[in-house]
C-alpha cells in the first residue's frame, strides 16, 4: 500500500453536533471515553496498512491538530510514512474551503508532489472498521478509474444517503443524491435493499485531479463529491465501480453492518450507546483490528465506597476510562471519559459524560451528554424534565438527548479587580 495516499477531510463546521462542536471540530470530539471521532478512521488507514495520510482541516482544528500530533506520531518518517495536518493555504484560489472537492483540489501541489498512483479520499467523521487493502485490490482487479463503497441500508432511508444504481458487472450507471422519490434503484448485491454510498473512494489520481480541475472551473457546481463529481464522472461515462462493504466488525456472517455517521446530537448519542450493551454492536476489544488513540497520563479508575443503601461506587453496564472515580456513586449504561469524577449519591444513567466532568452529590442524570470539563452543581437534576432543561440553557433534541454545554471563553475570563470590588460592595449593602 506505499504507492496510496489517503486524504482525510475533517474541515466541517459540523454545525449539526452543535454545541459539541463549538470550541472544535467535529472529529476532534470525544467519542466511546477514551477516544476521538477521527481515531476511527486513522484506525482504519494504519490496520489496513495505509501509511501515507493527509488530514485537511479548516473548522476550529487546534485541539484536532494537537491530537494528531500527540497521539499518531507512531509513523516512520524514514520509510515514506507520515499523518500530515494540513490547514486551508489558499494555494489555488483566494476562497477557503467551498465543499469536499474543493478541499481536495486546493491541494492538488501536495497530491501530486507524493506521486502515488491511486487516491483514497475518506471522512473524519464516521464510526466503522474496514479494510481499504481489500477495496483496492476490487478496484484494480475490475480496472476501474474510481471505486466507491457502498452499503445496504433499507429503501426507506435512501433519502440519508447518495444512492447507487449497479449495473450486473458491478458499474455504477446511475448516481442519485438523497433522492425523495419512493422508488430508489434497488441494490444488485440485494433486491430487499438500496446501495448507499458510504463517502468512502478510491481513485486513480490523474483521474481524480481532471475531476477536479473540471469541477472548479463549473459555474454551477456546490464542489462536493456526492453532488456534483461523482454523478459527473458517472454520467460522463467513467469507469466507476461499486465495492461492498466488508465490515471487520461483524461476529457473524449474517450479522448486521456497522456504519455510523455521527453527525447529529443524536446519532451520535446514539453510537455512543452502542458501545455499552452486554454484546456490543461496535467491538472496541478486538485484538486484530486495534483502535488507537493519545493516551493521557492517568491513573487506574477507581471505585469508592460500598456500604448499604445509596452509597455506593458502582458502574454497570458501562465504559469507564482511566482516571475515572466513582465515589459513592451509581452509574448505569453510560460512557465516561477519562479524568471523570461521579460523587456520593448520583445515578448517571444512560449517559455520556466527556473528559473532566464533575457530577456533584446527590445529582441526578438520564439520557445527558455532559462536555469537557463542565462541574454539575450539587443536587441537580437533568434529562427528567425538558422544559425546566432548556430553561437552565442546555440543548435537548427531539428524542429527549439534553447536552449540558461547556461555558463559553467569556465566562472563564476572571473579572476585573475594580468589578470584584463592585460586585462586594452590592453584597455587603
Amino acid at each position: 500500500m506505499t504507492n496510496v495516499l489517503a486524504i482525510l477531510l475533517a474541515g466541517g463546521a459540523g454545525e449539526r453536533l452543535h454545541p459539541l462542536t463549538r470550541d472544535t471540530a467535529k472529529p476532534a470530539v470525544p467519542f466511546g471515553g477514551a477516544y476521538r471521532i477521527i481515531d476511527f478512521t486513522l484506525s482504519n488507514c494504519i490496520n489496513s496498512g495505509v501509511r501515507r495520510i493527509f488530514i485537511l482541516t479548516q473548522y476550529k482544528a487546534l485541539e484536532l491538530a494537537r491530537h494528531v500530533r500527540d497521539g499518531w506520531n507512531i509513523l516512520s518518517p524514514e520509510l515514506g510514512e507520515y499523518v500530515e495536518v494540513i490547514p486551508p493555504m489558499k494555494r489555488v484560489s483566494e476562497d477557503w474551503y467551498l465543499g469536499t472537492a474543493d478541499a481536495v483540489f486546493q491541494n492538488a501541489h501536495s497530491i501530486l508532489a507524493e506521486g502515488c498512483d491511486h487516491t483514497l479520499i475518506l471522512s473524519g467523521d464516521h464510526i466503522y472498521k474496514m479494510n481499504y487493502g481489500d477495496m483496492l485490490s476490487w478496484h484494480r482487479a475490475t480496472r476501474a478509474d474510481v471505486t466507491i463503497a457502498t452499503i445496504l441500508t433499507p429503501p426507506e432511508e435512501a433519502e440519508r444517503y447518495g444512492i447507487c444504481a449497479i449495473d450486473p458487472d458491478f458499474r455504477i450507471a446511475g448516481f442519485e443524491e438523497k433522492p425523495r422519490h419512493s422508488h430508489p434503484a434497488r441494490s444488485i448485491f440485494n433486491p430487499q435493499r438500496v446501495s448507499a454510498s458510504m463517502g468512502v473512494y478510491v481513485f486513480n489520481t490523474w483521474v481524480l485531479l481532471r475531476a477536479l480541475r473540471e469541477d472548479a472551473d463549473s459555474a454551477d457546481s456546490t464542489h462536493d463529491f456526492g453532488k456534483d463529481v461523482i454523478p459527473r464522472l458517472v454520467a460522463g461515462g467513467g469507469r466507476v465501480m461499486a465495492y461492498n462493504f466488508v465490515d471487520i466488525n461483524a461476529k457473524d456472517p449474517g450479522a448486521a453492518l456497522y456504519w455510523r455517521d455521527v453527525g447529529t446530537i443524536d446519532t451520535y448519542y446514539e453510537a455512543n450507546m452502542d458501545l455499552v450493551a452486554v454484546t456490543p454492536e461496535f467491538n472496541l476489544y478486538d485484538q486484530n483490528w486495534p483502535i488507537r488513540t493519545r493516551v493521557a497520563q492517568q491513573p487506574p479508575a477507581k471505585f469508592v465506597f460500598a456500604q448499604e443503601g445509596r452509597r455506593m461506587g458502582i458502574a454497570l453496564d458501562s465504559i469507564v476510562s482511566a482516571g475515572c472515580i466513582i465515589s459513592g456513586g451509581r452509574v448505569v449504561r453510560s460512557v465516561l471519559s477519562p479524568g471523570v469524577r461521579v460523587h456520593s449519591y448520583c445515578e448517571v444513567e444512560y449517559s455520556i459524560l466527556m473528559p473532566n466532568v464533575e457530577i456533584g452529590r446527590y445529582s441526578r442524570l438520564q439520557r445527558v451528554i455532559v462536555e469537557t470539563g463542565v462541574k454539575v452543581p450539587e443536587s441537580s437534576s437533568i434529562g427528567f424534565d425538558p422544559e425546566a432543561d432548556r430553561a437552565a440553557g442546555y440543548t435537548v433534541t427531539e428524542s429527549g438527548i439534553v447536552v449540558v454545554p461547556a461555558p463559553e471563553w467569556q465566562d472563564k475570563v476572571p473579572a476585573p479587580e475594580w468589578q470584584d470590588k463592585e460586585n462586594q460592595k452590592a453584597k455587603g449593602s
